[in-house]
């Protein structure tokens, strides 16, 4: 593939240099890991949203009953 420019601000350059994972890693192998772990994280969190949402009506059901609340006004 051909490589092409893109521009960023200094302050974006700055930081890239900052996370390096090493010294001569180019900006390129940087950002190829950014999006890797980026994509995992995505990915765990609609994971989280998923059993999040699941729970939800379970939970719902536990502290939604009579005999909980029987017991608020004891």
């Amino acid at each position: 593939m051909a490589p092409t420019t893109i521009q960023l601000d200094k302050s974006i350059v700055n930081i890239l240099k900052e996370i390096r994972e090493y010294p001569r890693q180019t900006y390129n192998e940087l950002i190829q890991h950014m999006v890797q772990v980026f994509k995992s994280v995505k990915k765990k969190n609609q994971y989280d949203e998923f059993l999040h949402k699941i729970q939800q009506a379970k939970m719902q059901e536990i502290w939604d009953n009579k005999e909980d609340e029987a017991w608020e006004n004891a």
